[in-house]
């Protein structure tokens, strides 16, 4: 098996560092205003539900921990479920409606008017991630597409769409990680203001 050398190491530090300079050049206020409808549907008591796919699953549900559990400072619960979590829900959707279905079924049993649905593909092109926000759009939940390339139907169609315009999963998948962080910063600061 080949072994890495430090240059090929520092060469993908360079090229994560390149992708998120690329995305904060021309992302930023969308992140500031993903931030400002999940703070806002938080502070009137909506929740957020996450959801996506492989490494995306375990990006909602690590977002859903950033906001029931803390993130930097300390401050109330807030309410998020990921989607992703139940395994008996997921397999029991999968296996009677189809694996398209695994997260809209969720939204329609769980989601109100003013919650936030947080949808993330890398590829923008995740059929069950897309089937759920266009059940949340129509519920009356705000809709936030976090994507990769070039964010596919569901982020065309998201209320907020965060794309980062990579082509590699992997630098997608650290850009998605920062984004979230910021989000959650923001909420923390709408929190820490609103004691």
């Amino acid at each position: 098996m080949p072994v890495l050398t430090a240059d090929a190491i520092r060469q993908i530090f360079t090229d994560t560092i390149a992708a998120h300079e690329r995305f904060a050049a021309t992302g930023a206020e969308r992140v500031a205003q993903a931030a400002d409808a999940i703070g806002s549907a938080l502070l009137t008591g909506r929740k957020v539900l996450a959801f996506g796919n492989g490494g995306s699953a375990s990006d909602a549900e690590h977002l859903v921990a950033e906001l029931v559990g803390r993130f930097e400072i300390e401050r109330r619960s807030l309410p998020g479920v990921a989607l992703t979590a139940d395994s008996s829900i997921v397999t029991a959707i999968g296996n009677d409606y189809g694996y398209e279905q695994v997260f809209a079924r969720q939204v329609e049993g769980l989601g109100v008017g003013g919650d936030v649905a947080f949808g993330i593909s890398t590829s923008g092109r995740s059929k069950n991630v897309e089937t759920a926000l266009a059940v949340a759009k129509r519920r009356g939940l705000v809709t936030i597409a976090l994507t990769g390339r070039d964010g596919g139907r569901m982020g065309a169609d998201a209320d907020i769409h965060l794309n980062v315009a990579e082509q590699s999963t992997p630098r997608i998948q650290e850009v998605h990680r920062t984004i979230m962080h910021a989000i959650c910063s923001l909420v923390d600061a709408a929190f820490s203001s609103s004691r």
